[in-house]
């Protein structure tokens, strides 16, 4: 036990136990503050937080600070292998000041990643009568060796981490509980509205329309923040499976564990506070449609299990051998760049190929810019009826500065600022100073004074023009870039009066 209290070292574990106790929104960043104040208040060189996978069986490094941190994260032990999986495997702390002379030392990873590494300090975090993980000190400071004090420290702070991760399930646990009722409201309540003027999305809506009455696979492409869900929710409710359930996966938003359970259930037992029988999303989506966004976040060993899903429509509960049937139409999305994960050995090719049966991208909002000032008066209007206030509008110039912004964030960066914009507004007409836009958001002169057609008529000219000339004004070329149909350019091209001044 500790003898001698260090006032300072008590006092930052009150601080981390304040934190814990509060309603502190990120479990990943109260874990690495919490690792961090063990390893400052021990004087180690470089710590690990290593957790107990229920899914593979074995531990991971969830959080790893120092030096080689990000390196550490990719691997993972078996039960009992190395220092931290002895500690887990037998729930004992463990002080080795001299690794080199101790069997249970696994060198390969201090090896892979060149760190040095001469002693450890090891203890288990515990819920209940369960190990969950460990905290993995390494070396300490001026080749110091680890103590006992330090050891009852770092079992003090491993308490507060098991509480952090049993506070971030219960939380998880409600969110996904809400998040399954939400995803069973009956079709036709809680849809959001799609809206599209441009040439370019009517095309896509076409297709989207062929699309649904398909039962295959698709996979939606396009950058964070598109509107790549609205997409998967017209393609649901366009289809035959409309009167069926609806069902939302966001699979960067979990950890590999929590994500099995979350898509295919578990049974009482399977894991620590699996206290009954859960049905996962595939069953509840049975008949229906499944929606996995960030399809590019799942791991290898969870691709092989969607393989299966889409191949056999069956599927086993985590901590069951029966295997369970959903018939269930998978649509997912991604923003990353998916083919080159495949060619990197990243994203299963067998599970790509499968899911990329009906591809379709959405475009980003700067290739759509009709769709601009129609998405800004919807924001405008819903916003304005939220907040109880009575606006008329935009003024010319904020319009023109709204056309003429590369919006990075795409949808969900134009509906933010619109908000935004409604909140602070002191004047009837929202302003240029009232958007709060990032860098790149500089006004023109071709959009002062000008009305929303003329504004619209002399960006798409000057868009155009400008994908022509790094086309070298092949306009079939130029047509590829703009996404849109040579024959449709060509129109363009004569109703704006564009021409090659360089002839």
């Amino acid at each position: 036990m500790l003898g001698y209290i260090d006032p300072k070292k008590f006092e930052t574990l009150v601080e981390v136990s304040a934190v814990i106790n509060s309603n502190y929104g990120d479990p990943r960043k109260l874990l690495t503050y919490i690792l961090e104040s063990a390893t400052r208040l021990v004087e180690g060189e470089a710590s690990s937080l290593v957790l107990h996978d229920p899914g593979s069986g074995k531990l991971r490094f969830e959080i790893a600070l120092g030096p080689k941190g990000p390196e550490v994260a990719n691997f993972t032990l078996n039960p009992g292998e190395g220092i931290a999986g002895w500690v887990a495997l037998h729930g004992q702390a463990l002080i080795v000041n001299d690794v080199e002379k101790d069997s249970r030392f696994f060198p390969e990873i201090s090896k892979s990643i060149g760190f040095p590494t001469y002693s450890i300090l090891a203890v288990p975090m515990r819920l209940r009568d369960e190990t969950i993980g460990v905290i993995e000190i390494i070396n300490k400071k001026s080749n110091k060796y680890f103590t006992q004090d330090d050891l009852d420290w770092l079992q003090a702070f491993s308490i507060q981490s098991a509480l952090a991760i049993q506070n971030a399930r219960y939380l998880e646990f409600a969110h996904n509980e809400i998040r399954l009722l939400r995803d069973q409201v009956q079709a036709g309540q809680g849809w959001h509205t799609m809206v599209v003027e441009s040439p370019l999305m009517k095309e896509k809506i076409d297709l989207l329309d062929r699309i649904a009455r398909t039962e295959s696979s698709v996979l939606i492409l396009g950058e964070s923040g598109v509107g790549k869900e609205l997409f998967a929710e017209q393609i649901h409710l366009r289809s035959d499976r409309k009167n069926a359930p609806f069902v939302r996966v966001n699979c960067a938003a979990l950890p590999e564990g929590l994500l099995e359970s979350e898509l295919f259930g578990h049974v009482k037992g399977a894991f620590t506070d699996a206290i009954a029988n859960r049905r996962g999303r595939f069953e509840l989506a049975d008949g229906g449609t499944i929606f996995l966004d960030e399809i590019g976040d799942v791991s290898l060993r969870l691709q092989a299990k969607l393989l299966r899903v889409l191949q056999e429509k069956s599927f086993e509960r985590v901590g069951a051998s029966e295997s369970v049937h959903a018939d269930v139409r998978i649509v997912a999305a991604t923003n990353k760049d998916i083919e080159t994960q495949v060619e990197k050995g990243e994203f299963r090719s067998d599970l790509y190929y499968r899911l990329n049966v009906l591809p379709i991208y959405v475009p980003p909002l700067r290739q759509r810019k009709e769709d601009i000032s129609a998405l800004a008066e919807f924001f405008f209007r819903r916003s304005c009826r939220e907040m109880n206030k009575k606006l008329l509008g935009f003024t010319d110039s904020a319009m023109g500065m709204m056309l003429s912004y590369s919006w990075p964030g795409n949808i969900r960066e134009l509906e933010n600022a619109i908000e935004r914009a409604v909140v602070i507004s002191r004047e009837q007409r929202i302003g240029i100073s009232d958007l709060l836009l990032g860098p790149g958001a500089g006004q023109t002169d071709e959009f002062v004074g000008k009305s929303l057609k003329e504004g619209l008529t002399n960006f798409k000219r000057h868009f155009i023009k400008k994908a022509l000339e790094e086309s070298r004004w092949n306009q079939t070329e130029a047509a590829r870039v703009l996404d849109i149909q040579r024959t449709y350019l060509s129109r363009l091209i004569k109703e704006l009066a564009i021409t090659n001044t360089k002839e």
